[in-house]
């Protein structure tokens, strides 16, 4: 199982069915916000779930491949391509003395990718059952694994999105990849729920599904539109990184688990001022836990990066938003102020304050300054010798065990390779009800040996094992 075990049966380029859909007549040009440039140098998003056998399944794959065409008409954007043109000129017309590019998305229809896979040596399982490490074979189920977001600039050939159906021994893995840069993981999951819904009713126009997002991004005023890059070619923007080896794992939270440590969590403070969330409390909890594994020292410093969402945020901002809208929180700490009795209150609310410290002006202040002075998301960036750093993607908020494509509910979620770093942690909603969470963790195998085996941490996870 772990030497691939995947076949590759079929690839196309699905164009957007736009029966569901309102759009002009001549193809649009997207310009790219700050949120989105600074998110072309990552990896793809990559997350899928597992899905029970269809009972009728010859047909499963054609139904599913139509229904994305239906589903990416709704979100057409992503089936366009990126494109590169030169950047700003003088006042008198002409080029600047510096190299510069802009960066644009046009929606020409050009498509997106659709695989069909088989893994018949893989059962559902294999791949969710009580593992301490998911097996590697998952990393097959994800098309564009490797890509970087800025490749699809350099080569305007490839696609901003791809989905691909693996059809296991008895049942199917359903994935999606999508260029970080075209947007965040919000429009992924609305993009993926309304397939599923659109799947769920049979292909009906209407079906069980939300409005369809504006395309137009949003800028601040005065924001100059598209924003100049200081690269003379597009090859220069991205920066390759060897990725470190990692085991991974997941972790389930019960909805009364989770309750529990939101309470220990504020009791241990009792501030009286500000609630610390359940998310806060779980993911302090981890990061303690994490610390712990990787055996790092009382005066380390330690640091807990979260994404925090900008819809709400920032007024003026459609709801229904296709693009990026995240910005980035970091509590910090020395690891010995997190750990010991007594110390998960604490940790939650170095995590509590750094997302309360993310507000409309900081928010706006960060967009203003961004086009004078770019700064991109690198992935070795991220790490850190020891490694001492946790990563959060991914929201409890995300709808994933709702996506019923007509024949069941998920019975797990995972991802792909993109992203994967020492201290990785994605949070997904749990299977187990409201409330219920679901953490995937990447560290080191070592350190991911004794984080499994940390009592701690695993009284609280569903079973006490991961899955």
């Amino acid at each position: 199982m772990e030497g691939g075990g995947v076949q590759i049966v079929s690839r196309r380029m699905v164009k957007p069915d736009c029966q569901t859909s309102t759009r002009p007549p001549e193809p649009e040009t997207v310009h790219l916000t700050p949120w989105d440039l600074r998110r072309i140098t990552v990896d793809y998003i990559q997350k899928g779930v597992v899905l029970p056998k269809p009972q009728a399944d010859a047909h499963a794959v054609e139904h599913l491949a139509s229904s994305f065409a239906r589903a990416v008409g709704r979100f057409y954007p992503l089936a366009g391509r990126f494109t590169v043109a030169p950047g700003a000129t003088d006042d008198d017309g002409a080029p600047s003395p510096r190299p510069s590019l802009t960066i644009s998305l046009r929606c020409s229809d050009e498509g997106a990718e659709f695989v069909h896979a088989v893994a018949p040596g893989v059962t559902v399982a294999d791949i969710t059952g009580p593992l301490h490490v998911i097996p590697r074979v998952v990393l097959s189920f994800f098309p564009l694994s490797g890509m970087l977001g800025a490749d699809a600039i350099v080569d305007p050939s490839r696609p901003l999105l791809a989905a691909q159906v693996t059809e296991l021994a008895d049942g199917l893995v359903v994935a999606m990849s999508l260029n970080h840069g075209a947007a965040d993981g919000t429009t992924f999951w609305d993009l993926f729920n309304a397939w599923s819904d659109i799947s769920r009713s049979g292909g009906a126009a209407n079906g069980d599904i939300s409005m369809a997002p504006i395309p137009k991004r949003w800028f601040l005023e005065g924001c100059t539109v598209p924003i100049p890059l200081p690269f003379a070619r597009a090859e220069d923007i991205a920066r390759r990184f060897e990725y470190p080896p990692v085991q991974e794992c997941s972790l389930r939270f019960s909805s009364e688990s989770v309750k529990k440590l939101k309470a220990k969590a504020n009791a241990e403070m009792a501030t009286g001022t500000a609630t610390i969330s359940s998310l806060q409390a779980v993911l302090a909890h981890l990061w303690r836990a994490v610390c712990r594994a990787r055996g790092l020292a009382p005066d380390q410093e330690t640091t807990c990066a979260l994404p925090v969402g900008c819809r709400t945020r920032v007024k003026g901002m459609p709801q229904v938003y296709l693009g990026n809208a995240v910005a980035g929180a970091v509590g910090r700490s020395a690891v010995g102020e997190i750990l010991g009795d007594g110390r998960l209150g604490w940790a939650a609310w170095l995590l509590n304050r750094a997302v309360a410290a993310v507000d409309e002006a900081s928010v706006r202040d960060e967009l203003a300054a961004w086009p004078g002075n770019p700064s991109f998301k690198y992935a070795a960036e991220c790490g850190g010798d020891p490694p001492a750093a946790m990563v959060v993607t991914g929201s409890q908020r995300f709808n994933v065990y709702g996506n019923d494509f007509g024949w069941g509910r998920p019975v797990a979620v995972r991802s792909g390779a993109g992203n994967k770093l020492d201290g990785m942690v994605t949070v997904y909603e749990g299977g187990g009800g409201a409330g219920s969470m679901e953490l995937e963790v990447c560290v080191a195998p070592d350190a991911l040996a004794r984080l499994v085996a940390d009592e701690e941490l695993m009284a609280a996870v569903v079973g006490g094992l991961t899955y």
